[in-house]
């Protein structure tokens, strides 16, 4: 019976390990729908690096994982807090001035007081997050600004298909 059990610890480790990893490190993450194609496709399997944001600040154009509900959605953060956000003829205004960008994703015109009827700023630990696809997607625009608590983490690592995710 003890050599049983001997033999069995090296497999209880690794399980513990396993679990350990997977709810407070590195979980999968499933891209449901087209709200950011063509940077992400429906069914992709990504990498939800839960970890990141404990050490790192959350940036401008990072694909993050937002708890919503009961449910995940992946976006892109567009507005950071203490920023006035506007579209105009596809083109980005931070706080009145042109942003440029590597990123052309057709965008209906609006502004944050749209999104936050008493926000001439975003507020602390709130965040504006777009979808790729912003002509199908509902996003900040809809549902609102984001809680920082309520971002679980990025996704930069897509695992099928293999390759990175800017």
């Amino acid at each position: 019976m003890k050599k049983f059990i001997k033999e069995l610890i090296p497999y209880i480790v690794i399980i513990i390990v396993v679990v350990l990893v997977r709810t407070y490190i590195i979980t999968p993450v499933i891209v449901v729908g087209d709200s950011m194609v063509p940077t992400l496709e429906d069914n992709q399997i990504l990498l939800l690096n839960k970890f990141e944001y404990k050490f790192n600040k959350i940036e401008r154009y990072d694909i993050v994982v937002i708890e919503v509900g009961k449910s995940e959605i992946i976006k892109r953060v567009i507005g950071l807090p203490g920023e006035n956000i506007e579209y105009t003829n596809n083109t980005l205004y931070i706080n009145g001035h042109e942003e440029k960008t590597e990123f052309n994703f057709e965008t209906d015109d609006f502004n944050l007081q749209g999104i936050c009827a008493n926000c001439d700023k975003i507020p602390k630990d709130k965040f504006l997050v777009l979808g790729d696809n912003r002509m199908v997607s509902s996003d900040s625009r809809i549902i609102g600004l984001i809680d920082k608590k309520d971002i679980e983490g990025s996704a930069h690592i897509s695992i099928w298909p293999i390759k990175t995710v800017k």
